[in-house]
């Protein structure tokens, strides 16, 4: 796990010049690999690194330079991220082509693999990573981003060069160097307002985009930026008839889960793992510990009761015979911090989840090097509640279209806040048209009125009508889990999760987001998925006799945050203060945004979610835009070998 860096210059000239930028660049993203940091040119090819050793922590040094026995020096890569398949990759390599090595890491296996297999070698990789190789016979930078999006990868391309990083903020500061300008990406802004986060590609900075998760790429000095889709996920679902044809199944689950949590715990330093009061982190620590006897788990809550799984997590640790420890968060560190997560984030993300997520990574880290956690299963197994709703709404689709138009017709109609209004409301749409992933914040009428430039005719459907148009004919809750693979998952909970854990120089496995897992998990069948009672059925089944008793059939909480009772209270003055002090005037109605203030601390309507979202910005825009707020970013100060 670590920070890369990447610039392909146009001439030899450019890279020489270029290098000692490159290298400052880096220390923008320095926690992210606090351990060693080096720069590497080649001809017009300059790439940096930042390491966390994790796996041969005394070699496996980046950029690292490989080749077969005619040009040794062939290749050289960078490489972010954790190949958990390496061990039989490298002995495959060896026996059927004769591959050697020199390390004892994964990232050899990689660059062997290119050598030996070309870009079909992108599909042999089990784990999580981004990564440039750069070919110097064949003058070609080839890379590569994970299926899922575990491990970020943004790009930038201007007159000068192609570069690439783990960081947006080290691209920004070679925005000179490329020869670009800084420019805020309305549409971006709009789409963040209703889905929390800026959906892949974009980001809040038009020249900086994102390379998608799935996806490969080319690009020779002076030459074009191609990408390639090398996985597209696809969610055909077979039917089990019978008790022996499911049992088959839970136990195919499980034992996938077992090898996945096997090969995600490699490491030669310490792994932990993080805890919630759900199945999915229980499981995964349940079955850590039979890998680690002294595995220790780490949860967050708040002192607010009903937002803190704090005692049924250290009630879950207990059964699974695990260490536990445990960090609560108040409102006032909450708000004192912030600004320095949210210049980690590089793009806002207004999930309020991940701020005491950054309070138990950073806990963590005084004890482990790596933590496992749960992040996945809900995608892949059929986890929201929202996946029911084509249950709760399967009568509307029995109407003749005019009655469900008229449903529409009727929920505007009522008053904001009242029962049934978006039932009604939601009824009346396709799936296309009101399924958009997980977080649905801003409607077009409320966008209106904060957004002085709103545009008409940009909505969610942009986001998503191409993963809806590769699902036709799916059931829909299996759409509804394709969706939510390229916006929810690598949109929010993704970037949370890399973003605040390797602020505090922390590796982050997920051993759900794995292919062998995600084959397993594609297949199952709707009534496996989803009940009129529970989600995730099929895995809460498979798990039985793995997680406590407890937990099986508990509703998942997660880090939920107190923040509707916190804008209405402790950090009403300080969003007060946030929005008056913000130059955000040209892209935000700022009076709208204290009217909606004012009118969630009245409790009239709580709009704590969308208040959220609008002060990350507002803060994100101080720090990014304005350089009105100055942020303390601390040197990592962690063991380099822990």
């Amino acid at each position: 796990m670590c920070g890369l860096l990447g610039l392909v210059c146009p001439s030899e000239n450019d890279a020489a010049t270029a290098r000692p930028a490159v290298g400052e660049a880096l220390r923008c993203q320095r926690h992210r690999g606090p351990d060693e940091t080096d720069t590497w040119a080649d001809g017009e090819i300059v790439f940096g690194f930042n390491r966390l050793a994790i796996i041969d922590v005394d070699h496996s040094h980046q950029p690292l330079t490989w080749g077969p026995p005619e040009n040794p020096t062939r290749y050289t890569i960078n490489f972010n991220g954790e190949i958990y398949n390496y061990l039989e990759l490298r002995a495959e390599l060896a026996q059927q082509h004769g591959a050697t090595f020199d390390t004892e890491g994964d990232t050899e296996a990689i660059v062997a693999a290119y050598h030996h297999l070309g870009p079909a070698a992108v599909g042999r990789l089990r784990g999580m990573f981004a990564f440039l190789i750069w070919d110097s016979e064949a003058k070609v930078v080839f890379g590569a981003r994970d299926p899922f999006g575990i491990k970020p990868l943004f790009v930038s391309t201007g007159p000068n060069g192609v570069a690439f990083a783990s960081e947006k903020k080290s691209l920004l500061a070679l925005t000179g160097t490329l020869g670009l300008a800084d420019e805020l990406d309305p549409v971006a802004l709009q789409h963040y307002l209703v889905l929390q986060y800026v959906p892949e590609p974009e980001s809040l900075h038009r020249n900086v985009r994102r390379i998608e998760s799935g996806t490969s790429f080319t690009v020779s000095p002076g030459g074009e930026l191609r990408t390639d889709r090398y996985f597209s996920p696809e969610f055909r679902t077979k039917p089990v008839s019978g008790p022996a044809q499911t049992a088959a199944l839970h136990e195919e689950i499980a034992e996938v889960m077992r090898d996945s949590v096997a090969k995600h715990m490699r490491a030669d330093v310490t792994v932990g793992s993080f805890l919630s009061g759900g199945i999915d982190s229980t499981a995964i620590a349940a079955l850590a510990k039979e890998h680690n006897p002294n595995l220790i788990t780490f949860t967050t809550g708040f002192e607010r009761e009903g937002y803190s799984e704090v005692d049924v997590a250290a009630e879950s640790a207990a059964a699974i015979g695990v260490k536990h420890v445990v960090r609560t968060v108040s409102a006032q560190e909450m708000m004192e911090t912030l600004p320095l997560i949210v210049w980690y984030l590089d793009d806002p993300v207004a999930d309020p989840a991940l701020v005491p997520l950054w309070f138990i990574a950073r806990e963590a880290r005084k004890h482990v090097k790596v933590v496992l956690s749960g992040e996945g299963s809900d995608e892949l197994f059929g986890g929201y509640t929202i996946y029911r709703e084509p249950l709760s709404l399967a009568p509307f689709e029995k109407m003749p279209g005019a009655l469900r138009r008229l449903a529409g017709k009727v929920s505007k109609a009522i008053p904001e806040g009242t029962r049934g209004k978006d039932l009604l409301r939601r009824g009346s749409l396709p799936l296309e048209e009101r399924y958009y992933g997980n977080a649905r914040l801003f409607r077009d009428d409320q966008l209106r009125e904060v957004l002085p430039q709103y545009a008409e005719g940009v909505g969610h459907q942009d986001v998503t009508r191409p993963w809806y148009d590769l699902s036709r004919g799916w059931d829909p809750v299996s759409r509804m889990q394709h969706i939510d693979l390229f916006t929810w998952l690598r949109g929010d909970i993704l970037v949370k999760a890399d973003k605040v854990t390797m602020a505090n120089s922390l590796e982050l496995r997920v051993p759900f987001l794995d292919s062998e897992v995600f084959r397993v998990s594609s297949a199952i069948p709707l009534d496996q998925k989803i009940t009129k009672e529970t989600t995730k059925f099929a895995l809460r089944r498979a798990l039985d006799g793995i997680v406590p008793s407890h937990v099986l059939n508990r509703r998942k909480l997660g880090f939920p945050v107190p923040i509707r009772h916190w804008l209405r209270n402790d950090m009403y003055d300080w969003a007060r203060g946030i929005i008056a002090d913000s130059q955000t005037g040209h892209l935000l109605d700022k009076a709208a945004v204290r009217a909606l203030l004012d009118e969630h601390r009245a409790g009239t309507l709580d709009h704590s979610r969308r208040l959220w979202a609008l002060l990350v910005f507002m803060i994100w825009h101080g720090i990014f835009v304005e350089n009105r707020i100055k942020v303390d970013v601390p040197e990592p100060q962690y063991p380099v070998y822990l």
